[in-house]
């Protein structure tokens, strides 16, 4: 069987083009493009027969099925030739039971999906395989792609370096200056990357990205461009196959420029339609309350949406005033009863040392996740016996600083309230005795 996919507008409507196009937005009604695949073809294969397929290629070491995403390669980019296809064993990361974290919170079925255990630390890797590839592809076949250009809060420019530097392709990425953490920026330049620190935020980067990606040889790489979330659908579609085929009742992500909300959902959109599920979950968008255009609009019944400028958050990654993709996460949301939430500066440090006590090692920006879970279950929304599932975007090792800060008190806005830190001891049995055995003796 030949499976295909094309771009077309977000509303399903008006005309089609081929993933190796450079192309973002439908040019007749200015609309984002999103990947729209055949269907009827796909449907000729029985459900429990994707789900075998899907199932065998599970961590195998066969090119290119091993990776999350590729193992999935019909239902992302079928027209990718293997030979081109840019991979680092991205997907496929560990679903934690949170049972202690879960326990705290009266809950019976928490689970963090940990997506930052990837090759870069995050979840962008899961888009930037595919984006990778199809430009890799297309400058084999000819097309005159001189560079793959990001603006980035940090994450996807780690992504993209790593990935364009596998490819030998150049990368250009434009940051904010001074707020990545200094992990995030070492990740590009020492990938090769092209850095350039602008003094602006995130929504000023974009801007000048998209006017950058006009020129001749610029592919851009941000997630307006929809060959990333086709990578980032299959979070969704791993979550139910690490649960056999079950849909959990929620799912909590964090809200930046919202492609990851839309992919979330496409994924489980993509299982119900072809029969491998029966439902979706609920789905919950966490946003930082210093950068939370979504929640206001969602506060207003999506009556209207009005973009910020967003404010100084820990959750630097989030920090988006103007998202992208704005409409395609309101319909995302409308698809499947959801909500959107808010966490303060002092709610999603202290959800992130909380999970953190139970073995967790968060994030900020899972912290703003995990505060919105608590909300959640304060209130009854969440119930004890709802299997709920918290998307965990990057590693916590990215984000050393803010840890650091919580545990010295020392955080803006933030009063620690479980703050742990070494203590200074002589060199002396007895000393050390009486530290331990006396904080055993508290506990």
């Amino acid at each position: 069987m030949e499976y295909s996919a094309v771009f077309k507008g977000i509303s399903g409507s008006g005309r089609s083009f081929p993933l190796t196009e450079a192309i973002y937005r439908d040019p007749d009604t200015g609309e984002l493009l999103q990947v729209c695949h055949d269907l009827d073809a796909l449907k000729q294969t029985p459900a429990d027969e994707w789900k075998q397929r899907f199932d065998a290629r599970w961590r195998t070491t066969r090119w290119p099925y091993g990776s999350g995403v590729w193992g999935k390669k019909e239902w992302v980019a079928p027209g990718v030739r293997d030979e081109c296809i840019v991979s680092m064993d991205e997907g496929g990361t560990n679903l934690f039971w949170a049972e202690r974290y879960g326990q705290t919170l009266g809950l019976e079925d928490l689970w963090i999906k940990l997506c930052g255990n990837s090759h870069t630390g995050s979840f962008k890797d899961l888009g930037m395989t595919v984006l990778v590839s199809v430009v890799r592809q297309m400058i084999q076949d000819g097309a005159p792609i001189r560079a793959i250009a990001c603006a980035s809060t940090g994450d996807t420019s780690a992504s993209l370096a790593a990935y364009c530097a596998a490819a030998g392709i150049r990368a250009v990425v434009l940051l904010p200056a001074g707020k990545v953490t200094t992990a995030q920026l070492v990740q590009p330049l020492a990938n090769g990357a092209l850095v350039c620190a602008l003094d602006t935020d995130f929504d000023g980067c974009m801007a000048i990205v998209q006017r950058l990606a006009s020129e001749p040889g610029i592919y851009l790489a941000n997630s307006m461009n929809s060959l990333r979330l086709e990578g980032q659908k299959t979070v969704g579609i791993e979550i139910a196959q690490q649960f056999d085929w079950a849909v959990p009742d929620w799912v909590i992500i964090p809200g930046g420029n919202l492609g990851n909300v839309s992919a979330l959902a496409a994924g489980f959109d993509m299982m119900v339609e072809l029969g491998l599920t029966s439902r979706k979950p609920r789905i919950c968008v966490a946003q930082a309350q210093r950068a939370n255009p979504l929640y206001r609009a969602y506060k207003l019944g999506w009556e209207h949406f009005a973009s910020m400028e967003a404010g100084d958050t820990q959750a630097s990654a989030i920090r988006i005033g103007n998202p992208v993709s704005i409409q395609r996460a309101i319909r995302a949301l409308n698809g499947c009863n959801g909500v959107v939430e808010e966490a303060s500066e002092s709610e999603l440090s202290e959800a992130a040392a909380h999970a953190d006590a139970t073995g967790a090692y968060c994030c900020p920006h899972t912290g703003v996740a995990l505060a919105a879970l608590e909300k959640l279950t304060a209130r009854g929304e969440i119930r004890p016996q709802d299997r709920t599932v918290v998307i965990s975007t990057a590693s916590g090792l990215k984000f050393t600083e803010f840890k650091v800060k919580y545990h010295e008190n020392a955080l803006p806005d933030v009063k620690s309230a479980a703050p742990n830190q070494p203590i200074p001891l002589p060199n002396d049995y007895e000393a050390v005795k009486r530290a331990v055995l006396g904080d055993l003796d508290r506990r």
